[in-house]
C-alpha cells in the first residue's frame, strides 16, 4: 500500500472527522459509472473507517469545476512559452504558479507503476456499502465503511 499523505494530514487535523465530502466531474477516471472508481472509494472506506459521500457534476459540466478552472488558468499562464520537455520541467512550472488568493499550488511527481485495465469482480461490486442518494443517486451517493449501516451526523 502506497503511502498517501493527504490522508495522514486529514486526521492530524481532523482527528474526529466520520465522514468526508468528494465532488468530482463525470469524466475520466472518477466518472460516476465507472466500477474501479467505485471499488477502489470503498478501500479507502475500510482503512479510514469514514463514510465517504460523492456528488459529482451532471455529465458534460465540468466546466462548473471553479477551482479546477481558476487554477488551470494560472499554470496555463505561467508555463507559457517553456517547453514542456521532461516531468521535471512540468512539475517545477505547475509547482512555481501563484494566484492572487491564498491558495496554494504543490506538486509533485507520482512515480508509482499502476496496473492498467483492472476490471473490478461482480463479487468486488456486491461488497462495496453503496448507498444511493434520494436525488439522482447515480450521480449522488455514500459508500459506507463494511458494518456500518447508517449514515452519521
Amino acid at each position: 500500500m502506497h503511502r498517501c499523505w493527504w490522508r495522514e494530514l486529514g486526521r492530524k487535523h481532523y482527528p474526529r472527522a466520520k465522514s468526508i465530502l468528494i465532488t468530482a466531474d463525470s469524466g475520466g477516471s472518477n466518472g460516476s459509472r465507472l466500477r474501479l472508481w467505485k471499488r477502489e472509494l470503498h478501500k479507502l472506506a475500510q482503512q479510514t473507517g469514514l463514510v465517504i459521500s460523492v456528488c459529482h457534476l451532471p455529465p458534460g459540466t465540468s466546466k462548473w469545476n471553479k477551482i479546477e478552472h481558476r487554477l488551470i488558468s494560472f499554470i496555463s499562464q505561467n508555463w507559457r512559452g517553456q517547453p514542456l520537455l521532461t516531468h521535471a520541467a512540468i512539475v517545477n512550472l505547475i509547482a512555481a504558479t501563484r494566484m492572487t488568493t491564498d491558495l496554494k499550488v504543490r506538486c509533485v511527481l507520482d512515480t508509482n507503476v499502476y496496473p492498467k485495465a483492472i476490471k473490478p469482480t461482480a463479487e468486488q461490486m456486491n461488497a462495496i456499502n453503496l448507498k444511493p442518494d434520494q436525488f439522482h443517486g447515480d450521480w449522488n451517493y455514500n459508500i459506507l465503511p463494511r458494518g456500518r449501516h447508517k449514515m452519521v451526523n
